[in-house]
Order: structure tokens, then sequence, then C-alpha cells
């Protein structure tokens, strides 16, 4: 599949359910990642695949002057909703990370919680990244790692799915591919860092995940007979491979990539 042809699927796909119900398991990322950035008053602010916004309402709550990007039209229709709803001044524009509508050196910040790694054109991300942040500017990236428990998942999905993609995003999660992509053009600190999820049990997992996480819904709503066989293989998985103390405790590893423009 072409990267072109891919994007196309992944604005439907990731628009597939409510992700705000997921983004809430990621609180403790977008914190983090909005502390990173000590944001100021009036700072020009760009986070690319937004998704419903929960780092986008952090930044424009700071003070910060905030565009948010993403592919998905009923992400940013949501997250346009939870803005005015919350009172806040947030510039969201469908878009694509890889062709940025923007002037170079137009922003003094940019991030992506667990967004840009999926766009396919690693390549093409990283030079748009590189190109609208001002000399002196930051960015913060929070990236699944290939071996943690994203990672894990993604794999324990790829027998049900008819191809493997053009470009794997856990690439975004390796230090050494990080560093070239955007080592040129910033000045890098990358580290380690545990998002854990809790949940009842497998079944519970599935049934978030299978409703409300774009990719993990289009999949099973796309296997027709097999996605009995997708639902037991997902509760056994976590099952086997999480179950502590009576739950699901799942080590989520990911790299936070924060970095000055040169």
């Amino acid at each position: 599949m072409s990267f072109a042809a891919l994007k196309e699927k992944q604005s439907v796909i990731w628009g597939n359910g409510p992700y705000q119900r997921i983004a809430e398991t990621l609180t403790d990322i977008h914190e983090l990642t909005v502390e990173k950035m000590h944001p100021q008053g009036g700072e020009r602010w760009l986070d690319l695949a937004c998704g419903t916004g929960a780092i986008a309402e952090r930044a424009a709550a700071a003070g910060a002057d905030v565009t948010g990007i993403d592919l998905a039209p009923a992400l940013i229709d949501t997250a346009q909703q939870r803005a005015s709803e919350r009172g806040l001044q947030i510039d969201y524009q469908v878009g694509d990370c890889e062709d940025l509508a923007f002037d170079d050196a137009s922003f003094d910040i940019a991030s992506s919680t667990c967004g840009i790694m999926f766009a396919p054109d690693h390549e093409a991300s990283a030079r748009e990244l590189a190109r609208v942040v001002r000399p002196g500017g930051r960015i913060a990236l929070a990236n699944w790692t290939p071996d943690g428990g994203l990672g894990r998942m993604f794999k324990m999905m790829a027998p049900f799915q008819a191809a493997p993609p053009p470009s794997s995003p856990f690439d975004w999660g390796r230090p050494d591919r990080v560093r070239e992509l955007l080592g040129d053009a910033f000045d890098l600190q990358i580290d380690e860092r545990v998002s854990t999820l809790t949940m009842p049990d497998g079944e519970a997992y599935w049934q978030l995940f299978s409703s409300s996480y774009g990719p993990t819904k289009t999949l099973a709503e796309s296997l027709g007979d097999r996605r009995e066989e997708f639902h037991a293989a997902w509760v056994d998985f976590f099952e086997n491979e999480y179950a502590r103390d009576g739950k699901i405790v799942h080590p989520r590893e990911y790299l936070m990539i924060t970095g000055t423009r040169r």
C-alpha cells in the first residue's frame, strides 16, 4: 500500500470511535509533555496528530497560542467541540503532518503524543517538523517503543491484518532512528518512560479498545467470522501476559523526546 493510500485510510480509521476514551488513558503522558515545554504566554504552539485535543487544551490553558492538526476530520470535530465547551481559543485544522500549510519557522513549540509516529513517511514528517519550528524553538514527542507494551499489542494484532503497513510507526520509538530523523536539526534529549494502564480484566480491555480505539475497532469490524478469533486472542494475550493481582497491569513504554532547534 502506498503512503497516500494509507493516509486516506488513516483519516477514517482514527476517527472510527470515541477516541477521547483512549486519550483519557494517556493523561500522564499529556501532562509530562506540556511540563517539559514550560509554555509561556503568547508562545506559538503546534500540536501534530492532536487527536481530540488533550495537549492543545493544556497548552492553551497555560497561555500559549495553539494550533492543532490532525488527519482525521472526526477527531478535529470533537476537539473543536471540547474547546468551545471549555472556552479555549484553539485553531484546529484538518491537515497532514507530512505536508504542513505553515510558513518556515512559524512556531516556538511543536509537540506530538503518540501521533506523528503513525504518519507513514517518517522523513517527510521530520523535515516538516524541522521546517516549521523556529531556531531556538522546542519540540516534545512521545512515541511508543517497538518492544514495549504497545509495540507488543500491535504485534498481537498483526496476524489479523490483511497486509503490513509500508513503514513501521514504532521506528519512531527507536532512539537511533529518532536521531537519524531529527538529529541534524535539533539538539535532542531522549528518555524512556512508562505509562501503565490498569484494567479489571482482559475482557474490559477488549471492550474499551474494540469500541473506541480506531485501529482496533476498524480491524475488528473488518474480520467477519474471524472477529471472535481476534477477540479471544486479545483477551488471552492480556490475561496471559499482563495479569497481576487479579487485574490487567499493562506497562506501555515510550520515548520522551525533547529538543531545541539549531
